[in-house]
């Protein structure tokens, strides 16, 4: 039988409590009772990880790339091995379904295995001269200690992309890991440290996030930030970022449109993004959001997706057959309200869902919205949850136009059988990322990240080592 563990802090290879002593809860969102608590990091315990960093840094960056990736492979082999354990851990802490924990395990350990290759392959070049005794390189090195920010909606998964970059680039790194899903981004750093990483490399915290990242972004120790979150935080910590001119990487919120056109596969549209619409109960950075659904197949499509959300079964993460588990706090449930209500008062339709399911635990029914009006705030502001907007078009500018109106621009989705319209929404659609007829995003040999609000970096694909990387120029005379 498995127990919750009770979290501690990783500074400069232990495991330890705060110096305070203090300490707070974590709680089950699918029941609301108290299942473990995690270490309240004080000023002490940060300079301690930044001092451990500062170290390890100096360790690891002589370390070859050769060695970094043979321990980076043995992490991802002792993820795998440990993923049921994880898995557990990470559904009674965040609440989606046992099956999603396991792929999101499963994905990390991949992330591991691609920057560890990556780690052999920080090329840098050598620049033909003007004169036959002149030599002039490129040289890629380290940028330094990094302090990394990740939110609660995949505990492991927003942890793993920064940790696998700096470690595979040769930095050293502070994870901030999200105070209301701490156990399983621990167990991904205990896999780094018995693979073999140096003491000081790899370090976590737990606490207040405003203190943690106003202290670690403007100390002089750390050269990089990456922040996972909301776009109001993470301007803020990026204009913090600035100030100190250190290299930021965003990963900010959303709000993905899916235009569905009335030559696509409807069927196949509503099987895919309906999944993914509910997948994590919604609280996906990248979920699709305003279904955009030409006139044509409006009312096929809306029938198909209310019927596909009806057929949710929604309920504790642990039991079987489960497929969309609880919101993982209770501050989400007014949160959708507010935005429905708001809608329907402004004359939206609401087709199914909208409340709230039962009084224990943070369980909402999967929501669609129909015919809502841009005024709405639904319409405007991310809603982070199982709450799907359906609303329709005439034309291929007519989508466009709606799918830019808003300064967010992370994912977006498309439906068609048309290689004219697919080309043209590959040139005009802004968003970091576009997946046409399928959900093609986030694998970890692809580019991932957003351009406007959405922030800017990729933490994908062969340039997402980059971020953690100086480039120097060394030239020789002779």
């Amino acid at each position: 039988m498995q127990t919750y563990p009770d979290v501690k802090l990783f500074i400069d290879g232990e495991w330890k409590n705060a110096a305070s002593g203090r300490t707070l809860p974590v709680t089950d969102p699918a029941t609301g009772e108290t299942i473990g608590t995690i270490p309240h990091a004080s000023r002490e315990d940060l300079d301690a990880a930044l001092a451990a960093a500062d170290k390890g840094f100096r360790v690891w960056r002589d370390t070859s790339p050769f060695d970094r990736s043979k321990m980076m492979r043995r992490a991802a082999d002792l993820l795998r091995e440990r993923k049921e354990t994880i898995a557990w851990m990470m559904t009674r802490e965040q609440g989606k379904p046992l099956a999603q924990s396991l792929v999101e395990i499963a994905g990390a350990a991949d992330v591991i295995d691609w920057f560890a290759e990556e780690a052999r392959r920080t090329y840098g070049q050598v620049i033909p001269s003007r004169a036959p005794n002149v030599t002039q390189l490129a040289i890629k090195s380290p940028v330094g200690p990094v302090a990394a920010f990740t939110p609660w909606n995949f505990p492991i998964n927003q942890v793993v992309r920064k940790l696998s970059a700096a470690v595979a680039a040769g930095c050293s790194i502070i994870v901030k890991a999200p105070e209301e899903t701490p156990a399983s981004p621990a167990e991904l750093i205990r896999v780094f440290a018995d693979a073999g990483i140096p003491a000081g490399v790899v370090n976590l915290v737990y606490g207040i996030p405003a203190e943690i990242s106003e202290y670690l972004i403007s100390h002089p120790v750390i050269r990089k930030i990456s922040f996972t979150g909301s776009t109001p935080v993470g301007k803020q910590l990026a204009a913090l970022a600035g100030l100190h001119m250190k290299r930021a990487t965003m990963e900010l919120g959303g709000h993905a449109p899916v235009m569905v056109f009335d030559d696509a596969n409807v069927d196949q549209a509503v099987s895919i993004m309906a999944g993914s619409k509910f997948r994590n109960a919604g609280q996906v950075c990248v979920a699709p959001t305003r279904f955009l659904v030409q006139d044509g197949v409006m009312d096929r499509f809306t029938d198909g997706f209310v019927k596909a959300a009806q057929a949710v079964k929604v309920g504790n993460g642990l039991d079987a057959g489960v497929e969309m588990g609880p919101l993982a706090n209770e501050r989400r449930i007014p949160a959708l309200e507010e935005l429905i209500n708001d809608a329907v008062s402004k004359g939206a339709e609401l087709k199914t869902g909208g409340r709230r399911i039962g009084n224990t635990g943070n369980f909402f029914e999967p929501t669609v919205l129909a015919n809502v009006p841009l005024s709405a705030r639904v319409m405007n502001e991310e809603p982070f949850g199982p709450l799907a907007i359906i609303n329709r078009f005439s034309t291929l500018d007519d989508a466009i136009t709606e799918a830019n109106r808003l300064p967010f621009g992370l994912a977006s989705f498309a439906f068609t059988s048309s290689s004219a319209t697919a080309q043209a929404l590959g040139r005009r659609v802004e968003a970091g990322m576009l997946s046409i007829n399928h959900n093609g995003l986030a694998l970890p040999e692809v580019p991932f990240g957003g351009i406007k609000d959405s922030g800017y970096g990729t933490e994908g694909g062969s340039e997402a080592i980059n971020a953690y990387l100086d480039v120097r120029y060394v030239t020789q005379l002779g």
